[in-house]
């Protein structure tokens, strides 16, 4: 299992959002891309990052800050937030994301996921208060169910399913295991653990969970990381003895 440790835009600054929550923000730095530098060379494999600005607005306001911090470390970036067209989806290839994360499209255009899968690395963000799908930075519910939408993604070229109980989300309560079972046991395609990771525990328990064979391929960290109560030097260490 691999750990993506996270950085969230919001006006160029890193923070987090409790619950998805824009009005319950945290400010964790002013440098995301020192920020980035810092876990790529504290040894993670991958980087997530998530533009919240264009999340809720569409707009890529972070998008230059995007990539500067694709140019500024040698892993990976994996980066969503707002990505609804074709178009956004290559922009963000072309400032060096190696992929890319479609969450309200997915849903609104399921034809999309297909599309971009074609030309470039794609994983869906499937975002849930239990199996009830959020879209538009999480803020309206899409009325869909968490499990119909992945299984009618499994073959239409998806790299990855981004899980996140919004629920748990920034508030270091532990992930929903429950959630997660059901979409391992819903699909083959590898599925990323989002939301809730509070200490090591939760990341022994992500690294075994273990559903008819399937294991989970990713998990991102946030709040944990920024709040010290996980260290990803100790974390990394954890999922490889696992």
């Amino acid at each position: 299992m691999d750990l993506y440790p996270a950085i969230d835009l919001r006006g160029g600054r890193c923070v987090r959002l409790l619950q998805g929550d824009y009005d319950r923000e945290t400010h964790y730095g002013d440098d995301p891309v020192a920020q980035a530098r810092a876990f790529a060379d504290a040894g993670a494999a991958w980087i997530h990052v998530v533009d919240l600005d264009a999340a809720r607005s569409g707009d890529p306001l972070n998008r230059p800050l995007i990539a500067a911090i694709c140019e500024a470390v040698d892993v990976p970036v994996q980066s969503g937030g707002g990505v609804r067209d074709v178009a956004a989806a290559a922009a963000l290839a072309d400032a060096g994301v190696a992929r890319v994360v479609i969450g309200t499209a997915a849903l609104e255009r399921p034809e999309l996921v297909a599309e971009v899968a074609a030309r470039q690395p794609v994983a869906v963000g499937l975002d849930a208060r239990g199996r009830d799908l959020a879209v538009r930075g999480w803020e309206v519910s899409s009325g869909q169910d968490l499990l119909d939408v992945a299984r009618r993604f499994a073959d239409v070229g998806a790299a990855a399913f981004v899980v996140t109980e919004i629920a748990r989300d920034g508030t270091l309560e532990g992930p929903s295991f429950d959630q997660l079972s059901d979409v391992l046991a819903a699909t083959e395609v590898d599925v990323i653990a989002s939301g809730g990771v509070g200490g090591m525990e939760d990341l022994r328990r992500l690294a075994v969970l273990e559903v008819e064979g399937r294991r989970l391929s990713g998990a991102i960290l946030g709040r944990a990381l920024y709040e010290g109560t996980v260290e990803l030097t100790d974390a990394l260490a954890v999922v490889r003895a696992s």
